[in-house]
């Protein structure tokens, strides 16, 4: 088969995937899409094939931030979760296209994961997603991650607020001036250790 060829097969495989996804959101709305979505993410979240896992993740957190309800909202934390890196950029451009068109699906499906003390890595992503979203409301849901158990999660909160640069936040950085805990900050391929002490001294740096 010729280069040509080859072009041309991905170019009519690219018409044949918009095609089908244009066909099945049409249905949108239908409750039998919503656990149909559901269904195969909670499928693809525990196949044995990782890469064919993978590739259905990918697909599925595209596919559930463009049909409405909180069933699909958690189903994109829970993708959020993986452990695959690839799986949770593609939940998190996800869940930040569904805040910035439905903040508030979005708000509600952060508050159900703290109401219930999630845990795992999504806890650590969800306050990043609201710090870029930057909406009035961001800064009450990410005081609630700075509760959380984790010290990992409350970096990541840490961090987030230095993002979000609101004053209002000051008195909440200030109650981990002291905190000892150590903590891994990944800064692209590199790794350190640091205490949430000096995260928070660094993002009162940032928000005064």
């Amino acid at each position: 088969m010729s280069l040509s060829d080859e072009l041309k097969r991905i170019f009519d495989s690219d018409r044949a995937l918009r095609m089908a996804e244009h066909g099945l959101l049409r249905h949108k709305d239908a409750v039998e899409l919503v656990a149909l979505l559901e269904r195969e993410t909670e499928h693809a979240l525990t196949m044995e094939d990782r890469t064919e896992g993978t590739m259905r993740l990918e697909r599925l957190a595209d596919l559930c931030a463009q049909v409405p309800g909180p069933r699909m909202t958690d189903a994109l934390i829970a993708i959020l979760n993986d452990p695959e890196p690839r799986v949770r950029v593609a939940a998190g451009e996800a869940l930040r296209d569904l805040g910035y068109e439905r903040y508030a699906e979005l708000a509600r499906g952060i508050e159900r994961s703290l109401d219930r003390k999630a845990d795992g890595l999504a806890m650590s992503e969800l306050p990043w997603v609201l710090a870029e979203i930057a909406e009035p409301s961001a800064l009450a849901l990410i005081r609630r991650f700075l509760d959380h158990p984790s010290a990992d999660v409350v970096a990541a909160a840490i961090e987030s607020l230095a993002q979000l640069r609101d004053p209002e936040s000051i008195p909440d950085l200030e109650r981990f001036i002291h905190d000892a805990r150590v903590v891994t900050i990944e800064d692209f391929e590199d790794e350190d250790k640091t205490t949430l002490g000096d995260l928070a001294a660094d993002a009162l740096d940032i928000v005064r």
